[in-house]
């Protein structure tokens, strides 16, 4: 070996690139597979009823495996983490696993995802274990459309409380998603903004997708973001946003009176893959690269199978190296030609 020829350890290497470049650099955790809605574009009621075997304990990643995962994805790249479910705050002592990933080194954004019904009882505790914000699910202020979207759980009141609380809590910038479905919830979108224009709280309008098996999903009921924007420019005049970083996935618009801004997340209209730094870890220690995946890689089977850090590091390595994932800017030719194959529902790995 020449004495300029160096090996470096696997630890110290490059972070990976998939096939398209992408780095990694975002991880989404599902840390419950269980939620308290039913919402018919997630988990709708009929499939997921009472007699449903959702995971069990034992199933489910433990906080350890979860923080010794999220140490080899900062190693490979990782920087923001998100919590998600299902519904993450069913997750029992969740503020203690968040106090343990927001020391991970390399780790620099905790976040987490709600649909804000358990927050109000959650939110200091969780601000106080080092979470940094807040997305709550709320998909409109109509009680009536409100208990149709969640399947006919909690209520909106509960969520509006909740959110208060997050904003007491100190737990900022607040962002409010919501999905949009023409003839379902399209007709409230104006009435969300007004309610939380000159908060501080983001709203954020989502274009419904096409996620997993069994929400009936159609592009008729997609309503695209640019008609949204032109329907709400009308009553406020907007302007558009700069990126906060390259592969933000909302494109952001600010009133131009200074009352605070919104986005739009226009997975259908306006793909966004091109761009895409995204990981997904379900409970059950299952890595898939896509959110519309069909399959996915276990690391839970490595982890109890004894495999050190280094193994671990190779195969999440390897899987994002072979990452082709295209599938919004794909959609059509992926759907016909896919009609058979069963995508990862997203009640599973988060949206």
């Amino acid at each position: 070996m020449s004495s300029r020829e160096v090996i470096v350890p696997l630890r110290a290497q490059a972070a990976p690139r998939d096939s398209f470049s992408r780095p990694i650099r975002d991880l989404r955790i599902s840390v419950m597979d269980r939620c308290n809605f039913r919402c018919p574009y997630c988990m709708p009621r009929e499939t997921y009823h009472e007699r449903y075997r959702f995971l069990g304990s034992h199933e489910r990643l433990s906080f350890d495996e979860i923080v010794r995962l999220t140490r080899l994805f900062a190693q490979l790249g990782v920087r923001k983490l998100r919590l998600t479910g299902g519904e993450p705050l069913l997750r029992a002592n969740l503020p203690d696993l968040i106090g343990d990933l927001t020391d991970v080194p390399g780790i620099e954004d905790v976040a987490l995802t709600t649909n804000g019904v358990l927050l109000s009882r959650y939110a200091s505790e969780l601000k106080a274990a080092g979470l940094q914000r807040v997305t709550v699910s709320l998909d409109s202020l109509d009680a009536q459309v409100f208990t149709r979207m969640s399947g006919g759980f909690g209520g909106v009141e509960e969520v509006l409380d909740g959110i208060e609380h997050a904003r007491r809590a100190g737990l900022a910038p607040i962002k409010i998603n919501a999905v949009v479905q023409r003839g379902v919830n399209d007709h409230t979108v104006l009435d969300l903004i007004e309610r939380f224009r000159g908060t501080g709280v983001i709203v954020r309008f989502i274009e419904y997708m096409d996620v997993g098996n069994r929400n009936h999903w159609s592009a008729g009921v997609v309503v695209p973001s640019k008609e949204l924007l032109e329907r709400i420019a009308e009553r406020w005049p907007l302007e558009p946003l700069e990126p906060s970083y390259r592969g933000e996935v909302a494109r952001r618009y600010a009133f131009a009176d200074g009352q605070g801004e919104l986005g739009f997340i226009s997975s259908v209209s306006q793909p966004f893959c091109g761009d895409c730094t995204r990981a997904r870890l379900s409970s059950d220690g299952v890595l898939y690269t896509c959110l519309f995946a069909t399959h996915g890689t276990s690391l839970r089977d490595a982890l109890r199978g004894g495999g050190s850090d280094d193994q671990l590091l190779e195969l999440i390595r390897g899987v994002w190296l072979g990452r082709t994932d295209r599938y919004s800017e794909q959609r059509a030719s992926l759907r016909r030609a896919a009609r058979d194959e069963r995508k990862v529902e997203m009640f599973y790995i988060g949206g």
